[in-house]
């Protein structure tokens, strides 16, 4: 089918804490197939509900919804209940992804390196949790997490026992569910992933101590070094564990691997089924290093799509 024949419904928003930046990655998004020649229609959630989509006939979904609803997989279960064909990852990998605890479990199975850690629910003591830190990895420092959030919110670092508490309650106002992992210290490194090859590395060196979200999206001291220097077997290494863990998790066409590298040690922290798409995203500025400009990232995100949808006709 030409272009100008395919109707893309590009959705963004919803309910997370990640609206803000998803409606900046579906504007983006929106704007370059507009110019690409698609039809396009923006289309905004303000729920946790696809009634925005169905009003719309459209022949294909873009998927820019970070954070809960789109990036656990329910968006796309939705999607595919109605035969409508959507970019990136299934239900099943979308939500594993999405879940750090359910992450760590594939990784463990796929033998991918990924630091120790323990899940702790919002019924626990703060001093029941300084028990099972020290107990089951050997004392601080450690990252406190929310299971089912994304871009750093509710993430501290805890160096210290009288940080835990404060901590705690961070990252319980997100989530009921929270992964308390060994602190890694080393290099911040990330991997794209498209269309099962390995994109170039790039390391992260943020002016803060780690990527939080005022790191990702505000911070101008944030340094991004495309192909950083690493010995050629050890960056490529890096690339095929990245790999491995997007295929470990079950991430479908794209994705994007964060990483540490610590001396000639990887370890993984997760895998992003639906990466931002920003002008500081950091998929567009891998997939720029081989020569694949912003549009036709987008074109070809949208192109396996279409691909699939081909296929089941």
């Amino acid at each position: 089918m030409e272009r100008k024949k395919i109707v893309v419904g590009v959705i963004m928003g919803g309910t997370s804490s990640e609206r803000e930046i998803s409606i900046k990655t579906g504007k983006a998004v929106a704007s370059a197939l507009n110019e690409a020649g698609y039809i396009v229609k923006e289309i905004l959630l303000n729920e946790d509900s696809i009634e925005a989509v169905e009003k719309e006939k459209i022949d294909v979904a873009f998927i820019a919804m970070h954070g809960r609803f789109g990036e656990d997989g329910e968006l796309a279960r939705l999607l595919e209940e109605r035969k409508i064909p959507y970019t990136g990852s299934g239900p099943e990998g979308a939500k594993i992804a999405m879940d750090k605890v359910l992450t760590k479990k594939s990784f463990e199975s796929f033998g991918v390196p990924t630091a120790e850690y323990i899940v702790l629910d919002s019924s626990i003591s703060g001093e029941e949790a300084d028990w099972f830190i020290k107990r089951h990895l050997s004392g601080y420092p450690v990252v406190v997490k929310p299971a089912r959030e994304g871009s750093s919110v509710g993430v501290s670092i805890v160096d210290m026992r009288s940080e835990l508490n404060d901590a705690l309650s961070t990252a319980f106002r997100f989530d009921n569910k929270v992964l308390v992992e060994k602190y890694i210290s080393g290099r911040e490194l990330t991997c794209g992933i498209l269309d099962g090859r390995a994109l170039p590395l790039i390391e992260l060196r943020p002016s803060k101590r780690f990527f939080d979200y005022k790191a990702k999206y505000e911070d101008p001291g944030t340094l991004y070094i495309v192909n950083p220097r690493l010995e050629p077997r050890l960056y490529r290494l890096c690339q095929e564990i990245a790999l491995c863990a997007h295929i470990a998790v079950g991430a479908r066409d794209f994705s994007r691997v964060d990483m540490i590298l610590q001396e000639r040690k990887v370890f993984v922290l997760e895998v992003n089924t639906i990466p931002g798409l920003t002008e500081r995203s950091l998929l567009p500025k891998a997939a720029a290093a081989i020569g694949v400009d912003y549009q036709t990232l987008c074109i070809r995100m949208l192109e396996m799509a279409l691909r699939r949808k081909a296929l089941c006709a």
